[in-house]
């Protein structure tokens, strides 16, 4: 009876101007929310509960495992319901593969800060697909510290409709890090169901009339050796010479079992020749690479993938962390571990070449532990050309190469450049915080406007030693340094001071809880920190500096924007006092004007008019 009153009250309701109004008001308001954000809100609804069928709950249970990662900041992946238009990549600085287009990128020098900027006819991926009628769903990710791209499938025949059946397929490609002419490809295939599968090997044949195929033997072994050029400038060309493991077309993986394969290719080029010399220099490589892959073929596996990891972890002691982010223009932390990892996939490691000298190897140290000069100029860490929040091809990733070296070159940095992907790592640490070395000391010359953001520059080469240092902020939002030290074999004593130095200096040690130093700014502005192995050296700096005055962060902030100016105040308050003198005007005009009634111009009322619009207001 209740509703049924309510909803016979409901047209009188409607018959309401206001209420018709509020309710146009009400269902505009819904339309507008549905295109602008509610769309997409149901749309990530939908992507969390995943796709439909076996295939997608398989993948769901494997992406699950991905999460953890890409919180951290350790990789990228894309899936079919949170596609990233990013390039999947792995390479060395020789060689780069491209998983998307599965395309082989190759230099054409081994020096550094040569990019693998030549893209090949050839094809290093190796398809392996359920044979059959299936339903697939896939997902990557791009793993930084491992260098490698993971692909994982989840197949399901058209018989089987349980999630726990479904074939799984998963692969792992490298380029290996240290043994620049290798590529891996691994694969896992599970077949948890009571039925055999066939897959099918597609190793693609056919590349172009600029490469051509062939089967060789290794040591009594079949293998496949691919060889084309690559048209460069001058009428000059890059020969390319691949032997890989040769294959069977089709895999048998019986019931509730497991299938495991690694395919080892090796890629070796050449510099740019001139014709007349392709025969020779085509005989030379693939004599190389045919007895490299011999090498590898008796070698094993999971020694190759666990020094290529070994490589990465070890550039990744130095890196960049992105702790608090209060505005738009600071690049996020996956933004900044994306970059990182494309600049190294794309520079060789000399350091990490067996074939280097003891002489070579000891002089790309010492320019790693102490690279003088370097980095001059302001931090790049809001240079979005350098940091940028979105790469969507290898071509804009070796464009972004060949900006970092031109910029890492032209900023003193010109040993790191030469020191390879290591000496790369540690440019970049430095230009993101506006760190520079000088004769004596490192100095920290960050903009001092800009600590609103809090992160953290780990793996600082400094003299055998590595620095950690971070901006971090307190309770109340004040931004303070944080140092702490990795000593490593040779302990070297270190000494640091804030901005003007006018406080004795701190020896710095390996204690757990480092060192903190409050954020000053000097008049005229000067670094906020200074760090030198030489004590005496920062007790003369301070007077050196000639400075007209050292003030908090908080005070030189409060100085630099002291607020609205005086005439914005002065007008706020002319157009509030305006606006009650035009408000008096109206009720004086409607109680006691010459259009009022003659109730209210009586003597009587009258005499009460002022107490009338005194309550009023």
């Amino acid at each position: 009876m209740w509703l049924q009153q309510r909803l016979k009250g409901l047209p009188g309701l409607l018959s309401s101007s206001w209420a018709r109004r509020l309710l146009i008001a009400l269902l505009l308001f819904l339309i507008f929310y549905w295109y602008l954000g509610a769309g997409r809100s149901w749309s990530f609804l939908r992507g969390q509960a995943g796709p439909e069928g076996a295939a997608g709950q398989c993948l769901q249970a494997e992406i699950h495992r991905w999460k953890s990662l890409v919180d951290r900041g350790e990789g990228i992946y894309s899936t079919p319901q949170e596609q990233l238009h990013a390039p999947f990549v792995s390479g060395n600085g020789h060689i780069l593969i491209d998983m998307e287009s599965n395309k082989l990128w190759v230099a054409s020098s081994s020096q550094p800060g040569s990019a693998p900027v030549h893209q090949t006819e050839y094809s290093p991926r190796v398809g392996v697909h359920l044979e059959g009628s299936r339903a697939e769903a896939q997902a990557s990710i791009l793993w930084f510290r491992k260098g490698a791209v993971l692909s994982v499938r989840c197949a399901s025949p058209a018989a089987l409709q349980s999630s726990r059946d479904c074939v799984t397929i998963r692969e792992e490609f490298i380029a290996h890090r240290s043994r620049t002419n290798v590529f891996l490809q691994r694969i896992h295939i599970n077949n948890p169901s009571d039925r055999p599968v066939s897959l099918g090997v597609s190793d693609s044949l056919t590349f172009g009339v600029k490469f051509s195929t062939s089967v060789e033997k290794v040591e009594d072994r079949e293998v496949v050796l691919h060889s084309g050029k690559v048209p460069v400038d001058n009428n000059r060309v890059v020969v390319v010479v691949v032997v890989t493991k040769k294959l069977s077309s089709r895999i048998q993986v019986s019931a509730k079992s497991e299938y495991t394969d690694n395919i080892v290719s090796v890629v070796w080029t050449s510099e740019p020749i001139e014709s007349s010399k392709l025969d020779e220099t085509f005989s030379t490589l693939k004599d190389g690479a045919k007895k490299e892959l011999g090498e590898l073929l008796r070698a094993s596996v999971d020694d190759l993938v666990v020094d290529h990891q070994q490589a990465w972890m070890d550039l990744f002691i130095s890196g960049i962390e992105m702790r608090k982010i209060t505005d738009s223009h600071t690049p996020s932390s996956r933004t900044v571990n994306t970059t990182l990892y494309y600049i190294l996939s794309s520079s060789t490691a000399p350091l990490l070449d067996r074939r280097l000298s003891s002489e070579e190897r000891t002089r790309l140290e010492s320019s790693l532990n102490y690279a003088d000069h370097c980095f001059s100029g302001h931090a790049t860490m809001h240079a979005e050309n350098l940091w940028p929040e979105q790469v969507s091809s290898t071509t804009q990733i070796l464009q972004l190469v060949t900006l970092w070296t031109l910029t890492l070159q032209k900023r003193g940095c010109k040993v790191l450049v030469a020191a390879g992907a290591h000496g790369a790592m540690q440019g970049m640490v430095l230009s993101f915080g506006g760190l520079q070395f000088t004769e004596k000391h490192l100095q920290f010359q960050a903009d001092p406007d800009v600590l609103h953001n809090s992160y953290a520059l780990r793996g600082i080469h400094y003299n055998q030693d590595l620095i950690n240092l971070a901006v971090l902020l307190d309770m109340e939002g004040k931004p303070f340094l944080h140092v702490s030290v990795k000593q490593q074999e040779k302990p070297v004593k270190l000494y640091a001071c804030e901005a003007g130095c006018l406080n004795e200096p701190v020896e710095l040690t390996s204690e757990i809880k480092g060192h903190t130093f409050p954020v000053m700014v000097t008049q005229p502005i000067t670094p906020l920190l200074y760090i030198s192995t030489d004590l005496r050296h920062l007790q003369d700096l301070r007077h050196t500096l000639h400075l007209k005055a050292i003030l908090a962060h908080e005070e030189h902030m409060a100085n630099r924007y002291p607020g609205l100016p005086f005439l914005f105040w002065f007008s706020v308050a002319s157009l509030i006092t305006l606006f009650h003198l035009f408000l008096f005007k109206l009720i004086y005009n409607e109680y006691c004007g010459p259009g009022a009634k003659p109730l209210f111009r009586s003597k009587v009322r009258n005499s009460h008019c002022s107490n009338r619009i005194l309550i009023h207001i």
